[in-house]
């Protein structure tokens, strides 16, 4: 069944990143050792995107002893294939949130998210990371219909949360900021961001390393023992590690490593493409700013300039856990939508990843033991939210848990019927938003 895939082999070469534009132009490759033998630590950390990542680097800079365990590559995950968005607030709007959770949580959380762009770019800067971080992300509804609640929620967020940095796009100006008949308007928040993913991880992975952490590539972990008890010890094919704390930082591809964690999220894939590069003013006539473009479709499309001016576009989100044979065709069926001008334009790159949602697409935090904790489940929303969340599991495994206790008092609900009926949930969840996508309802 498509539900006992093992995601982390069965549509990428192990050991090897996706064949993506990421990849292509990185910094450098990795080339950790995998674990062999016995070993011990103070905290180990499973993942190497970006939540473990930044908790690896937070608890090593505050002198613990750490060890990653990495399935394949250092930033190999939807760390290193994502649209690198680095958006503000949470995957669900202000608004959403405090209706769940009341005006004074939802303020927590809204700080937090402005946290995490700041760590982003403090990370940025004080590791001398070169991923190319550039202002600006631009929120274009696709339905006339929208513009109304667009503007109320610049507002909102203008006089509730002093934001000053997004602005209401009207429909005489979209086409000022995007060269596509299909927007009739949005939000520009230049206070939200996009950069490199890849070479983010990659730095982050550098940072940790120069700070003590000990990393280890081409690891998958089999199985966790000793949840709960003095000491928790973690399996691989080749070895061990006996640490006092122990966090799962996955996201997608956790599989049922933790089948408490595994009921929480649902792994879904993602495409992207990127064509050929472009002249200054024909990249100029796609976005005119340089901004990165998420739309109001549910089933997303999102889209950005490169550094060298290719248009990486990101959409397409189909119903199953196999990637389609033909990336770059099934993506560029959505680009030609959103500009058709595009209908000759070389596609060199097509690749797919997988992330995690959770049934409120906020982010699930839990302490699974005392000396076990998880995060995860960021939904397309993880660029500076997973970031932030590796620095807050740092934090509470020193015993500092205010902020961590933020997002796990949300409550996130399990799937129904845990790990177990994820996948035809999703095939009907995704035929339902992509047809209210294509009805307009």
């Amino acid at each position: 069944m498509l539900t006992a895939l093992d995601l982390l082999t069965a549509n990428d070469t192990p050991g090897r990143h996706a064949p993506s534009y990421y990849a292509a132009t990185a910094n450098w490759t990795t080339s950790h050792t995998p674990l062999g033998g016995q070993h011990t630590c103070q905290v180990c950390i499973v993942g190497g995107g970006y939540t473990g990542l930044s908790a690896a680097l937070h608890l090593a800079e505050r002198g613990l002893d750490v060890i990653l365990l990495e399935a394949n590559r250092v930033g190999w995950g939807a760390s290193g294939r994502n649209g690198g968005q680095v958006g503000s607030g949470q995957r669900v709007e202000q608004t959403v949130l405090e209706e769940r959770h009341g005006v004074a949580h939802a303020k927590l959380l809204w700080d937090l998210a402005e946290q995490s762009k700041d760590l982003v770019r403090d990370l940025v800067s004080r590791h001398a990371i070169a991923c190319d971080f550039t202002p600006g992300i631009l929120h274009a509804d696709h339905r006339k219909s929208y513009l109304e609640e667009s503007r109320d929620y610049v507002e909102h967020l203008h006089l509730n949360y002093g934001y000053e940095d997004i602005r209401f796009v009207g429909p005489d100006e979209i086409k000022d900021h995007v060269g596509s008949p299909r927007y009739f308007g949005g939000s520009l928040d230049m206070g939200a961001g996009h950069l490199h993913p890849l070479n983010f991880a990659l730095g982050l992975g550098r940072a940790a390393e120069a700070a003590g952490a000990r990393i280890f590539e081409e690891t998958t972990v089999s199985s966790v023992r000793g949840k709960g008890s003095g000491k928790i010890t973690v399996a691989t094919g080749q070895g061990e590690v006996s640490a006092d704390h122990l966090i799962l930082a996955c996201n997608g591809y956790l599989g049922r490593l933790d089948r408490e964690t595994a009921a929480h999220v649902m792994p879904i894939n993602n495409y992207i493409v990127a064509t050929e590069p472009f002249s200054e003013n024909e990249a100029g006539d796609l976005i005119a700013n340089n901004a990165a473009v998420a739309d109001s479709k549910f089933v997303i499309n999102y889209f950005r300039l490169s550094a060298d001016r290719r248009l990486l576009f990101g959409g397409g989100e189909n119903y199953g856990y196999r990637f389609p044979d033909d990336i770059k065709s099934f993506v560029r069926a959505p680009m030609l939508e959103i500009f058709p001008q595009l209908k000759d334009a070389r596609i060199d790159y097509g690749w797919g990843g997988t992330l995690a949602i959770t049934p409120k697409r906020m982010p699930f935090f839990k302490r699974l033991a005392p000396n076990m904790l998880t995060a995860t489940g960021y939904s397309g929303h993880g660029v500076a939210m997973a970031t932030l969340g590796g620095q807050i599991l740092a934090e509470a495994v020193a015993g500092t848990a205010g902020r961590f206790d933020v997002f796990e008092k949300l409550n996130i609900p399990a799937f129904p019927g845990g790990d177990r009926l994820r996948f035809p949930i999703l095939v009907l969840a995704m035929t339902w938003f992509s047809l209210r996508d294509r009805l307009g309802i």
